[in-house]
């Protein structure tokens, strides 16, 4: 073997074992974390605060956009996620590490999709902001959801389940600008799914925080292009 290819060699070995670490320190930074969430320096909610004002996970995030508030919603509304190529890869990755079956339906809008699934409508403020939930068990393979009625979803306690809220939001800033925000919460019913979600959310949350920010960059180039 030359002393090229001896140089790649460790080059790459030790490539690898970077990124090992850096992945090994993320789920134990996520592990340790976990239910103390920072929340100074996130926007308030007072739509989302209604259904889950106590929750273990909270994450928010937003981009700003060059283009008028009701351009950004009308293209948020529309969202097609599933025609990133990173987000059809994060859900395939997904598919073989939990051995869930492939998602298969009609090509539709985000909302479309994940109100065919179960998610239900629990506030909406027409132009401005989303407010969808359900209640499931993410940790398992095959994943439903079940969607409540308003009134029910924030006094849900049954034994088993993660209550998950999350919102579409859209903000105007300024003549032909606006933000458009998305945050996740979730409060689980019980110390056994806390802990069955505390794994999930440890292993799984770089590619669900990945396709949050993914939607951030799919709405914005949408809203400006429009």
């Amino acid at each position: 073997m030359s002393r090229a290819t001896h140089g790649t060699g460790r080059i790459v070995a030790a490539g690898t074992a970077a990124a090992a670490l850096l992945g090994a320190g993320w789920l134990g930074a996520t592990w340790m974390r976990y239910g103390r969430n920072a929340t100074a320096h996130l926007t308030p909610d007072p739509l989302l605060d209604r259904f889950m004002p106590d929750y273990e996970v909270r994450e928010q995030h937003q981009t700003v956009v060059a283009a008028p508030a009701e351009t950004t919603w009308a293209a948020a509304r529309g969202l097609d996620l599933l025609g990133s190529p990173l987000v059809r890869a994060i859900f395939r990755g997904r598919e073989l590490l939990m051995g869930s079956r492939p998602a298969a339906g009609p090509d539709r809008s985000f909302l479309d999709e994940v109100q065919a699934l179960g998610w239900r409508v629990l506030a909406e403020e027409p132009g401005r902001e989303l407010v969808m939930g359900a209640v499931t068990q993410p940790w398992k393979a095959d994943v439903e959801f079940r969607g409540l009625p308003p009134e029910e979803f924030a006094g849900f306690t049954e034994p088993g389940y993660a209550r998950i809220a999350w919102t579409l939001a859209v903000e105007p800033i300024g003549a032909g600008r606006s933000i458009f925000r998305t945050e996740t919460r979730v409060a689980t019913t019980d110390p056994d799914s806390r802990r069955r979600f505390r794994r999930y959310w440890t292993l799984m949350s770089p590619g669900i925080l990945l396709i949050r920010r993914e939607s951030l960059r799919l709405v914005r180039r949408e809203a400006e292009r429009r």
